[in-house]
């Protein structure tokens, strides 16, 4: 695996490997990395010729300045699974290289989906993820973008930010990954107790639950049945669930024939934010 830090040697590097006219798969990450992330590789590999992965810490979607500077960097140990999975290149900037003086402020319309759910919940958020997501489509212009279905909303964000731009990328979305016993994996599970993560499978039951019954309740009745059982276990506080349409990911009362559908959960657990979501039909 190759390692870059500048945009100058990374830039060189692709040119070379464009000229052989190859794929090359982008698949961004803050580090910390898990087998979740080391699944949208495994995922990206058959679909493309060059895999560059990227970790970067990115400050400007961070609402809490704690947040930031308490956020893991295990970097030796990240390059380590990064090599295990045979990535290509990895892509390891500064932040002054990723935000140089002067920099151009950065706003884009993404209508409601920036205002809703964790747009709600984390104010500016989204515009710190297209802002960086964005200075790495422009440096590393791939033909597909990896990202795991888990971050559902920064999905289609993503997506909105590419058809606004109008960039040649294509979205891959690689389907969440989960324990045996189906806690969705995160880098926030390590400051789960045991018992935490056993309180935390409320939230993928709560899913299972949706999407078994789907078809056979209204979505009220599901909401209410839903959020019933979340009450049954105290150690759970929920922050919001939500029935939505995919793309816009606009609550629904009804679920029509030939359109997609998803359900969003936030709660927490020992302090710990937790998100999950589950794809109805």
């Amino acid at each position: 695996m190759k390692i870059f830090r500048t945009k100058g040697e990374l830039q060189a590097a692709l040119q070379d490997i464009r000229q052989e006219e190859k794929t090359i798969t982008l698949v961004p990450t803050m580090g910390a990395l898990h087998e979740g992330h080391l699944s949208l590789i495994e995922y990206a590999k058959p679909r493309t010729d060059i895999i560059v992965c990227s970790i970067f810490v990115n400050p400007t979607q961070f609402n809490d300045p704690k947040d930031l500077e308490n956020y893991p960097r295990p970097i030796e140990k990240d390059i380590a699974l990064l090599e295990s999975v045979d990535c290509d290149i990895l892509f390891l900037p500064s932040v002054e290289e990723m935000y140089p003086e002067n920099d151009p402020e950065w706003h884009i319309d993404l209508g409601n989906l920036d205002k809703i759910w964790e747009g709600e919940h984390r104010p500016g958020h989204f515009q710190g993820v297209t802002q960086i997501v964005y200075k790495l489509f422009s440096l590393v212009e791939p033909d597909q973008a990896c990202f795991g279905q888990k971050d559902f909303q920064q999905v289609m964000v993503i997506q909105r930010m590419i058809d606004i731009k109008e960039l040649p990328i294509h979205l891959l979305i690689c389907p969440t990954v989960r324990s045996e016993e189906g806690l969705a994996l995160s880098s926030r599970n390590a400051r789960l107790s045991e018992q935490g993560k056993a309180d935390a499978l409320t939230l993928s039951k709560v899913l299972r639950f949706i999407k078994t019954n789907i078809k056979k309740r209204s979505v009220a009745e599901l909401l209410v049945d839903s959020k019933v059982m979340i009450a049954e276990n105290p150690a759970v506080t929920l922050e919001y669930l939500a029935i939505c349409e995919s793309s816009s990911l606009e609550p629904v009362s009804e679920i029509e024939a030939g359109k997609e559908y998803v359900a969003l959960i936030t709660a927490w657990v020992e302090n710990v934010r937790l998100i999950d979501n589950i794809i109805l039909a």
